[in-house]
């Protein structure tokens, strides 16, 4: 199948299509069969095949749109969920939390360093190897030596300028696709 650009789609893009429709046929026979036996839909497999749909989808969207997917993580989580709001009026596919999450695959991570010492070792190496780009109101020596520890792929001084948050995703996505 060709694109309306007359060239065929990127790999990535057709196995992710490929496997959102497999997720919404697997739905959809899910609620035939329900309502064929008047019985009542499998609630948790139907929300986790949504949940699956919804992956797939994002992974689409990476694929043909170059949709960026970040993760706001603040211990103010009202501000972290202001951030993820801002960034997704620009176009970002952004979410927030106010504890540390291991990260969706492609997901750019945007980590408060006053989270830091609360994280066990298994989450400082896996915080390490998405390169975060870290945010913080501290601008001492040490606080940049722990963000470079990080693997930091910048370091933003609060308060920060939405801009120049964004400004710094792009970096990050250029560096990446290098």
């Amino acid at each position: 199948m060709d694109s309306v650009t007359g060239s065929p789609p990127s790999p990535e893009l057709s196995a992710a299509l490929h496997r959102l429709r497999s997720t919404l046929a697997r739905l959809k026979a899910e609620l035939e069969l329900a309502h064929e036996e008047r019985a009542v839909a499998p609630v948790q497999r139907l929300l986790g095949d949504v949940d699956d749909a919804l992956t797939q989808l994002r992974a689409v969207e990476r694929a043909a749109l170059g949709l960026v997917t970040v993760l706001v993580v603040d211990d103010d989580a009202r501000l972290a969920e202001l951030t993820a709001r801002g960034l997704r009026r620009l176009g970002y596919d952004s979410d927030s939390t106010d504890a540390f999450r291991e990260s969706r695959p492609a997901e750019v991570v945007i980590f408060d360093l006053g989270l830091y010492s609360g994280l066990d070792e298994d989450a400082r190496s896996a915080l390490r190897s998405v390169r975060p780009i870290v945010v913080t109101g501290a601008t001492d020596p040490g606080s940049r030596a722990l963000a470079r520890s990080l693997n930091a792929s910048d370091y933003l001084v609060k308060p920060i300028e939405l801009e120049d948050l964004a400004a710094a995703i792009s970096r990050r996505m250029t560096d990446e696709s290098r």
